[in-house]
């Protein structure tokens, strides 16, 4: 699996279709409506997902691990939402937390993981 994470607009997703040769019928977008479907080639927005999960008393990263065959060849992108400003809402503060440990959990699990910054590639792993 290779992970992409940064802000919003810098560039994930055209990293990974420059890089990993991802085409647009590959890649889907987690929302609150259609969730998540770990078969995808990419999967992109998973922060989305996470928020999903907080507000449905899920644990992202728990789903993730039950479902590891389905990614494990995966190219997954997510937004970072996790640094910054602590929000004021609790809701929001689970959501930020829980994106975090996902995060984590992925990149442990991930061959590489790069980060975007103004559209600036960096190799963490």
């Amino acid at each position: 699996m290779n992970f992409i994470i940064g802000g919003a607009y810098q560039g994930k997703l055209d990293c990974a279709r420059k890089k990993f040769n991802v085409q647009d019928d590959e890649v889907f977008t987690c929302t609150e409506e259609n969730g998540i479907e770990f078969c995808a080639r990419c999967i992109d927005k998973i922060e989305e997902f996470t928020l999903w999960c907080v507000r449905n008393g899920k644990d992202a990263t728990e789903i993730f691990k039950e479902h590891h065959a389905k990614w494990a060849d995966s190219v997954l992108i997510c937004m970072d939402i996790f640094c910054g400003v602590v929000p004021l809402g609790a809701d929001m503060r689970a959501w930020r937390d829980m994106t975090g440990r996902l995060c984590a959990y992925l990149s442990a699990e991930a061959e590489t993981v790069t980060r975007m910054f103004c559209g600036l590639e960096q190799k963490l792993k």
